[in-house]
């Protein structure tokens, strides 16, 4: 039998922006994902669908596996031939015990990957203004691990770290605090030395505190703090004040879900990213083809009886080509052939395929489609429709109104999906998403579906159009919407609505 392989993937401390090119393309070619708790949700929600997951859950000191377990998993995996992904928070090998998964590997002539991740160390304090290192005030810097075994004394040099004079990084050191400041405050270091505990960096709960090292503990009792986080001990964390950037996004300190068809990329995440939000990427529906396809070929065989084409959808437009392509026909039976489409998304798919649109409407949802393409109509003219089974009835109301004669062929199914890693519903029960942006009503729909809440009083919905607001509106949603039907207008809803 033919042995598979293990990649040991670094995820980054959680802003998936940080989770390296590499890192991603592994996973996407992963049969299976070793996952602990470390990884971030956004890294989480990347994980293909075809993907076998197994949950290792490793955090302080609540395992879901011990790491001989883990080790035992990797090499059944492997010697069943799977392409397997050990997917660590941070670095495989920054005290991620990456160098002990793979000795059991070695042994038995498995072969593998190291795909190196940004660490917390690092991309922490650089998240909070504060670097590591800085010519004016050290030219080293050190990361400890402050985990110990229960009952253990620390077996740290405090007093060499002190005579470095260089940055101190401790990891997985909350739980003693006070132990790790007492031990340097008692090998020599100056009490007033500038020290910081940051909280969950570089996503929408990060928090930092700072104060000196016999200060520093009393602080965070005052002012309160979650794990994971990290201890910086350094004259560089005074500069946390005057270089603290991340902070001054318009969407910091937001996680903003973002409902979406899977399989389509979303500009709508990178933009919000781009102001500081914390997405999450979860798709809530799914466009399946329909795998009977004779009414669209005979419409095909009929192309010069057609006025118009009207594309409701990117995922309609998609499937009417690769039919087409299926029919061996292609985009010369569509002269003469007037096209339009519901919105610019549909819009750009038709022009990769080299077909310019004639008409968008201003607002981007179907009714606004047959009022803008009745307006076009003298009576008579012939209208094939290739969308979703079920679409905008009144579209096809409209334009019948208007005189047309309308093919409706349905060409997909909207199916609805629900996320395997993550509990959407236990995540808007606790209050940990502040915003959900829904593009269209079917993925309201969706997300309805996959959460199954008794209430949604509590969902703040950030709706593209009306349409999409009053599909939102039925669920006791709080709705605001988009002045215009764009991915611009939508995203300065967003921050609007923060800044309300």
């Amino acid at each position: 039998m033919k042995k598979g392989k293990v990649w040991l993937v670094g995820a980054g401390p959680g802003d998936i922006g940080l989770f390296t090119l590499k890192g991603m393309e592994v996973l996407k070619n992963a049969d299976v994902v070793v996952y602990d708790s470390l990884v971030g949700q956004g890294v989480l929600a990347k994980i293909p669908t075809e993907a076998r997951l197994i949950n290792v859950g490793k955090r302080a000191d609540k395992h879901t596996m011990p790491q001989e377990g883990i080790n035992q998993v990797l090499l059944e995996e492997a010697l069943k031939g799977n392409r397997v992904v050990r997917l660590k928070g941070g670095d495989p090998f920054l005290f991620g015990r990456g160098g002990e998964e793979l000795e059991l590997l070695t042994e038995n002539e498995i072969p593998y990957e190291i795909v190196p991740g940004v660490t917390s160390s690092i991309a922490v304090p650089a998240y909070n203004g504060i670097p590591v290192t800085h010519r004016d005030f050290c030219s080293s810097v050190h990361i400890i691990t402050g985990h110990r075994r229960a009952g253990e004394k620390y077996d740290i040099d405090f007093k060499a770290l002190t005579n470095t004079k260089g940055t101190l990084v401790f990891l997985m050191g909350i739980a003693a605090l006070a132990d790790i400041c007492q031990g340097l405050l008692d090998a020599g270091m100056d009490p007033d030395m500038p020290a910081a505990v940051l909280q969950k960096g570089t996503t929408a709960d990060q928090k930092r505190v700072v104060a000196t090292v016999s200060t520093l503990k009393e602080e965070v009792e005052r002012q309160g703090i979650e794990t994971p986080a990290i201890i910086v001990v350094g004259k560089v964390c005074k500069l946390a004040a005057n270089f603290g950037w991340y902070e001054n996004l318009s969407l910091a300190g937001w996680k903003v879900l973002v409902t979406r068809p899977k399989g389509r990329s979303s500009r709508t995440a990178d933009e919000l990213r781009k102001r500081g939000a914390e997405v999450l990427e979860l798709p809530s529906i799914r466009t399946v083809a329909l795998d009977e396809q004779t009414e669209l070929w005979q419409a095909f065989d009929r192309m010069d009886t057609y006025q118009w084409i009207a594309f409701t959808s990117p995922t309609g437009a998609e499937i009417f080509f690769e039919e087409l392509k299926n029919a061996h026909k292609d985009i010369r039976s569509l002269a003469g052939v007037h096209i339009a489409a519901i919105g610019q998304g549909t819009a750009k798919v038709l022009e990769e395929r080299g077909i310019l649109v004639d008409l968008i409407p201003e607002i981007y949802d179907g009714d606004s489609l047959g009022e803008a393409l009745a307006a076009k109509l003298t009576g008579g003219e012939k209208i094939l429709l290739p969308r979703a089974g079920k679409g905008n009835e009144n579209l096809v109301k409209i334009l019948k109104t208007h005189g047309a004669r309308v093919d409706d062929i349905a060409t997909y199914d909207t199916v609805y999906e629900k996320s395997r890693l993550i509990n959407i519903g236990e995540e808007i029960r606790t209050g940990s998403i502040d915003c959900v942006v829904f593009t269209s009503a079917s993925t309201v729909k969706g997300f309805v579906e996959s959460t199954g809440l008794a209430d949604y009083s509590g969902v703040v919905a950030a709706c593209i159009g009306k349409q999409t607001k009053a599909a939102a509106d039925a669920y006791g949603m709080q709705t605001f919407v988009a002045e215009k039907a764009t991915i611009e207008a939508l995203i300065e809803l967003v921050v609007k609505i923060k800044n309300k």
